[in-house]
């Protein structure tokens, strides 16, 4: 049996035109996860096509592809499984937005896979090898993360990554923030990894640095604690996500530390309380900013902090304020996203139920692009002012103030803040703000004159962005 797994992408990560580079990206763990799940009784011939990488062919002479699918590049994977289908290859599809849009993804499918595949992946195969393929395939409310076997991270050349040393010690989360898709997709139930597997998988990989990929590695306090004692003997530095939660246990901040974390991805989203609030994300007013960037900076420990515009309480000076506050407390690595609304999140169904939403192509719901009506100021100044704010933190003064503040001027600072400057200065090439005028969808919520309002194609290239 040949089987070929694909990870689509938009132009913004392309192999080719994309505006990262591969030096700059990491090695993704969902494919070499996924073809380490494969039975060895089937003897599969693989091959793994990430389009960040490489090209993928017009034609492959497989039996079947697999693809993993987010929101943002759901079109491209439909756009590929129809040519691929019309070759007569089977094609199934999974990943969060096929979890959250089952039907939908179903319609450009031969099979679906709905949740994690741990269990669901391999049946499939063995379904298919029987001439027994079922349409859908869905989680078991028992999924269980133990004895399950290591990605295969050898299946890609090293070469075309930043780092391979790249881990998963728990999935999910236990907040119910409004805008993210994990608690939509999977519920609020953290899966964990055993720590000491995640141990001998670091082992394995044997690299001085690591990454962890989970979605907030402090989700269980417990869990959190006895993961970063059993870091400590390997001596090694690593790189997570984490809440501003952190701030409120001593001990655990102590744990962090000594564990080697060198840097941690805090979801700020806002310098607003009223939009913490509105978000679901009140418990980050719970902690003050600038305190635990300050701590965390004592211990060496680099901050990148997330921030989203287009919250209901947003007003267009937020930009600049959100700009001065990260040159301010010095947070090394800033990065900004556009609210955006995916499918099956609580943000969807309130911004729908208002009318708000006036663009549903998914080619669009990658963070960068304005897909409703802002309650406070018009789609330019919210599409035009997250742009400034990127060009602006990301100047020469402003790395210079922010590396100064935060008293890091190491060459991973330095060469993360120059490819994140280079973005910000190519965001022009994926999006533009010219919105053409339709009296079918009018703005109730513009703070100004409702002249620019926009239909719902945009003459702009597709693009994909993570922000946590």
């Amino acid at each position: 049996m040949k089987v070929t797994l694909i990870s689509p992408k938009g132009p913004l990560y392309r192999s080719k035109g994309g505006i990262f580079k591969k030096s700059l990206r990491y090695q993704p763990l969902t494919l070499t996860t996924l073809a380490s799940l494969i039975p060895d009784e089937l003897n599969v011939e693989l091959e793994l096509i990430d389009e960040g990488i490489t090209d993928v062919p017009d034609i492959l002479e497989v039996d079947l592809i697999g693809m993993t699918v987010i929101t943002g590049t759901a079109n491209r994977a439909y756009e590929l499984a129809k040519r691929f289908r019309e070759q007569g290859i089977t094609v199934v599809l999974g990943g969060p937005h096929v979890t959250l849009l089952p039907k939908e993804a179903a319609l450009h499918a031969d099979a679906i896979c709905i949740g994690y595949a741990e269990d669901t992946w391999p049946e499939l195969l063995r379904d298919y090898a029987q001439r027994r393929l079922k349409k859908t395939y869905t989680q078991a409310a028992d999924l269980s993360l133990e004895e399950r076997p290591f990605a295969k991270r050898e299946l890609f050349d090293k070469k075309h990554f930043l780092t391979q040393a790249v881990f998963e010690a728990t999935r999910s989360c236990a907040h119910t923030c409004e805008f993210c898709v994990a608690p939509a997709a999977w519920g609020r139930k953290q899966y964990q990894r055993p720590v000491d597997w995640v141990v001998e998988d670091i082992k394995q990989v044997g690299q001085k640095k690591n990454i962890f990929i989970d979605l907030n590695l402090i989700s269980d306090i417990k869990y959190a604690k006895e993961l970063f004692r059993s870091l400590i003997p390997l001596n090694i530095h690593w790189y997570g996500l984490s809440t501003v939660l952190i701030a409120h246990d001593d001990e655990l901040i102590d744990l962090i530390a000594r564990s080697g974390c060198k840097g941690l991805l805090l979801g700020l989203e806002t310098v607003s309380e009223k939009s913490l609030q509105n978000t679901r994300k009140s418990f980050n007013a719970s902690v003050k900013y600038k305190d635990i960037i300050s701590e965390l900076h004592k211990l060496g420990i680099a901050i990148q902090g997330c921030f989203v515009f287009g919250l209901d309480h947003d007003t267009p000076d937020v930009f600049d304020t959100t700009v001065e506050f990260v040159i301010d407390t010095g947070i090394d690595l800033p990065r900004f996203a556009v609210l955006t609304p995916f499918p099956g999140t609580p943000l969807y169904n309130r911004l729908n139920s208002e009318g708000r939403i006036f663009n549903n192509n998914w080619d669009h719901y990658d963070g960068q692009h304005v897909v409703f009506h802002p309650q406070n100021m018009t789609m330019d100044e919210l599409a035009n002012g997250h742009e400034r704010a990127w060009k602006k933190v990301y100047s020469i003064s402003a790395i210079a103030k922010r590396l100064w503040n935060a008293r890091n001027f190491s060459p991973l600072a330095l060469s993360a803040n120059f490819g994140y400057r280079f973005y910000a200065h190519n965001l022009h090439r994926f999006y533009n703000c010219d919105w053409q005028v339709d009296p079918l969808f009018p703005n109730p919520f513009a703070t100004e004159s409702a002249h620019s309002v926009p239909i719902i194609e945009e003459t702009t290239e597709k693009h994909r962005i993570i922000c946590g």
